[in-house]
């Protein structure tokens, strides 16, 4: 199983219980800027840590946001792809539905690839319902929209005779003839996150590798085993090898439980802010499909319900904003405890959902300290990351039987 370190660089100075919104309509007079730049240089360091202790790295993006201050994926890992020495690098990743230039894209991740020696993984996703307002872009027919971005962009890479034109739908190109190409050949591994059964097969019929973001057990089950069989349906031999699976969760390691339940409740912050945000940018009309919009209405009452935690045995336990840090071991979204706890947690929730071979370990989150970071990182590479390669390839070879 790879491990992959994560932090969605909060700029958690103005967080309180007075912002209704931390996105989308937050001033940003609230920013103060040299703070920023320590905490973007403490991020960076977090990183770099990781590819010396033996992980690999994911960064993702947002925007106008003060849960996350990685308004582009993309120059973070320029840096990372000159500075780190071993990790594969993640951009997971790139909102290209919304996005108004995908061939600017292909450019920048192509140089991204070339700089790293070809140790980049490209993420492309649908993004959150709060990015259309100020993208001003609409979510109606986001996904056609997606995929004619996506096939643009692997057009881009992937043609070396001279340039071709593209007229789409949705985008026009008289000239696309990218330099430098991509490193690796046809093109760097492709990644989606997928929340949505609706969206599984467009990821699955092309191979591609599927994340599930804090899911739980029986929605990440039911996504696996949605992929496992358009995998099949596409004509493809054997058992899909858990390296196209992937999972995000929180994790907090200590020497004692009582730290970790400590660690954790910072961490948590991610969840706990993360959807703050005005009532018109949380549902905007056409983001999800009618058939999943039908079915968020009648488990909830509602289309944008908050995030849900749900036991192992299909329990709802309630809404995360008023779940205890047990309640979100139980529902399968926090790894914590003590290195022994923590690897039995997430072997076990491997297991309950059919395998997976990436793990996205959001390992810093909310206002979890710079010094508590480095000790989580470092313990558990020492103590959990060389079980959990020593389990994925057992976890293969059983998939494989």
């Amino acid at each position: 199983m790879r491990v992959w370190h994560f932090t969605e660089e909060p700029y958690f100075p103005v967080w309180g219980p007075e912002q209704k919104s931390l996105r989308s309509s937050l001033p940003s007079h609230l920013q103060d800027p040299a703070i920023a730049a320590d905490l973007y240089h403490r991020y960076l360091d977090e990183w770099l840590l990781a590819d010396e202790l033996g992980f690999d790295i994911f960064v993702n993006e947002h925007h106008s946001s003060a849960t996350c201050m990685t308004s582009s994926a993309n120059l973070i890992l320029a840096i990372l792809a000159r500075e780190t020495k071993k990790a594969r690098l993640l951009g997971l990743g790139f909102p290209i539905g919304i996005r108004p230039d995908p061939l600017r894209v292909a450019e920048e991740l192509a140089m991204i690839d070339v700089i790293s020696r070809g140790r980049l993984d490209m993420g492309f996703i649908k993004g959150v319902p709060y990015e259309f307002i100020p993208a001003n872009r609409s979510p109606v027919r986001i996904m056609d929209r997606f995929w004619e971005a996506h096939d643009l962009i692997v057009k881009a890479m992937t043609t070396h005779d001279g340039p071709f034109s593209w007229e789409g739908e949705y985008f026009q190109y008289r000239n696309v003839n990218i330099w430098p190409r991509p490193w690796q050949q046809p093109h760097p591994p492709v990644w989606s996150s997928v929340g949505s059964m609706h969206n599984v097969k467009a990821v699955a019929s092309r191979g591609y590798t599927m994340a599930s973001f804090i899911n739980g057990w029986q929605k990440s089950r039911d996504l696996f085993a949605e992929y496992r069989k358009e995998w099949a349906l596409a004509g493809r031999q054997g058992p899909v090898p858990l390296e196209r699976l992937a999972y995000l969760g929180m994790v907090a390691v200590a020497d004692t439980e009582e730290e970790a339940h400590r660690r954790a409740k910072l961490i948590r912050g991610y969840v706990d802010t993360n959807t703050l945000s005005l009532e018109s940018g949380k549902n905007p009309p056409g983001f999800w499909s009618p058939t999943d919009a039908s079915r968020l209405v009648k488990l909830f009452g509602e289309a944008a319900p908050k995030m849900q935690v749900v036991a192992r045995d299909g329990t709802r336990i309630g809404a995360v904003d008023s779940a205890s840090i047990s309640d979100m071991i139980a529902g399968g979204m926090m790894f914590c405890g003590t290195p022994d706890q923590v690897y039995r947690q997430i072997t076990e929730f491997s297991d309950a959902v059919g395998g997976f071979g990436n793990l996205l370990m959001m390992g810093q989150g909310g206002q979890l300290s710079h010094a508590d970071t480095v000790d989580n990182l470092k313990l558990f590479a020492r103590e959990v990351m060389p079980r959990l390669k020593e389990y994925g390839v057992v976890a293969q070879a059983r998939a494989a039987a």
